[in-house]
């Protein structure tokens, strides 16, 4: 059998096997977009859970006609220049692979204008260029992904219920709201606010706003700086009288990205291994601060794993 180079359409489509799971991952690679273009707003609508339509607006830093084309071909980034910036990545997004992937898989219209550049629109459909034109727009960027999954039906077939999708996508803004309290977030499901954060002082302050003052209060804070390893620590964890049946109330940010890692789950699991009857867990949001250059983001393309230069020492503290 001869062995030749997939086309892009097909490459995309694998790719967005790994990258786009479902509407909430869709959410997820554009909101980190947005959080490295410098959006000091985020707004994401969504209809029928995502299935339908996912439409994220910031008023970040816009992109140029070229580079809003550009942003469509495979491993194409603002974020990367050097083979070694792999080994200090400083910001959320950096592979180049979420928005081919999902215009691969969807109908995608980005709107975007930087300042001192005319606007562009670009419309793409199962990852084919249908059209781009001129046109002026507030400084920003506007996605918009309609009919997800509406030529691969095995991927649609098996996404869950509209209000099992909704969750998943409220899931995650609520993560980057508490990472990020100085950005205002809105979350809207056909006009109706699930989640409204006004850009607030810290993270205390945005714990209150989204979880309410009854949680708050029942949370211990601590935090530490390790000094010259460059690791500090900005914990709030439930009293012991605070009992959960699941992990769905543990969030875990190493330099404000949001990680699932078995070192930290292992280390909190064991402070409280005396203090919790088992099989119940506590309300955790941990943030870490540390060294780019000690940690490893490019793990996975969902880009949710870790690995730390320094694993025991991130453990113990």
């Amino acid at each position: 059998m001869k062995i030749r180079v997939l086309p892009d359409d097909i490459a995309n489509r694998i790719a967005a096997g790994e990258v786009v799971e479902r509407p909430a991952s869709v959410v997820k690679e554009l909101m980190e977009n947005s959080l490295d273009a410098g959006a000091a707003r985020i707004a994401i609508d969504v209809e029928e859970g995502g299935r339908r339509l996912v439409r994220v607006t910031d008023d970040g830093e816009g992109m140029s006609p070229e580079d809003a084309l550009a942003c469509f071909g495979r491993h194409a980034t603002s974020k990367l220049y050097e083979p070694d910036d792999l080994f200090s990545i400083k910001t959320l997004g950096f592979r180049g692979e979420a928005l081919p992937s999902i215009a691969s898989v969807s109908r995608l219209t980005l709107e975007t204008q930087t300042d001192g550049s005319i606007g562009t629109a670009i419309e793409i459909a199962g990852g084919k260029l249908l059209s781009q034109r001129e046109q002026a727009f507030p400084r920003g960027t506007q996605i918009r992904v309609e009919d997800l999954f509406f030529n691969v039906p095995a991927r649609r077939k098996f996404l869950r219920s509209e209000s099992y999708e909704l969750s998943q996508i409220t899931t995650y803004c609520t993560h980057y709201a508490l990472a990020f309290p100085e950005i205002h977030f809105l979350l809207k499901s056909a006009n109706f606010e699930i989640l409204a954060a006004p850009a607030t002082s810290g993270f205390r302050d945005r714990i209150f706003q989204v979880f309410g003052k009854d949680l708050l209060d029942q949370m211990v804070e601590y935090k530490k700086d390790y000094g010259r390893s460059g690791v500090k620590i900005h914990l709030f964890t439930s009293r012991p009288h605070i009992q959960k049946y699941n992990r769905n109330s543990m969030f875990f940010f190493i330099n404000r990205r949001l990680v699932r890692d078995r070192i930290i789950l292992h280390a909190i699991s064991d402070a409280y291994r005396n203090i919790l009857p088992s099989g119940t867990f506590p309300v955790v949001i941990l943030f870490v601060t540390i060294p780019y250059e000690d940690v490893d983001v490019n793990v996975h393309p969902a880009k949710t794993e870790v690995r730390f230069k320094h694993q025991s020492f991130v453990h113990d503290a």
